[in-house]
């Protein structure tokens, strides 16, 4: 089992900057992706970044430039830089290893006009 526990969201106006954590605890193998994905009302869940313990980095269009995904050991960060109110979702972070996947509560981020 693996325990996420995630922090930083917030209300921030538009072009503000947040910076999100996610600390995955438990049984974590050496090789498992991190990552944060998002669900806005009325709109399905949608990746938002993703990182593997190797190194590999995914970044939905719609955040490239403005977004950057970082981890140390089992905590994955994600710095929000030029956020729009489009940005405004419940953002969820992830831990996949060995075909299992593992969701945190949700953190809200709302970005006002």
């Amino acid at each position: 089992q693996v325990q996420l526990v995630e922090s930083g969201g917030g209300l921030v106006q538009s072009g503000g900057s947040l910076r999100l954590s996610c600390a995955a605890s438990g049984v974590i193998v050496s090789i498992n992706l991190m990552g944060w994905y998002r669900q806005a009302p009325g709109k399905q869940r949608e990746l938002v970044a993703s990182m593997a313990s190797y190194g590999t980095i995914t970044y939905a269009d719609s955040v490239k430039g403005r977004f950057t995904i970082s981890r140390v050991k089992n905590t994955v960060y994600l710095q929000m830089n030029s956020l729009k109110p489009e940005d405004t979702a419940v953002y969820i972070c992830t831990h996949g290893a060995r075909g299992r996947d593992y969701w945190g509560q949700g953190t809200q981020v709302t970005v006002s006009s």
